[in-house]
């Protein structure tokens, strides 16, 4: 994990955000104190972005939504468990 002040990152922004793009952590301070960090995009968040360009899902910030979902047949799940309550 790297620290940087906040006028070296803005001097030095390309430097630091090749770091994060090879996997480390950035650590941004403010008068020797911690205040953000820059971290590389996960695996998990490139694997949605990969499926929202191929059109397998659709993503607006929020959980994602998987295509036109599930289709299953037979009784409802809901159904099932009322029945079996009684």
């Amino acid at each position: 994990m790297v620290k940087v002040g906040v006028k070296e990152l803005k001097a030095k922004l390309s430097s630091y955000v090749d770091k994060a793009r090879r996997g480390e952590r950035v650590v941004i301070t403010e008068r020797g104190r911690e205040v953000a960090l820059i971290v590389p995009i996960s695996k998990e968040r490139r694997a949605v972005e990969s499926l929202v360009d191929s059109g397998k899902a659709a993503w607006s910030g929020g959980k994602p939504l998987a295509g036109k979902g599930v289709k299953v047949k037979g009784v409802p799940l809901a159904e099932t468990v009322i029945k079996d309550r009684r």
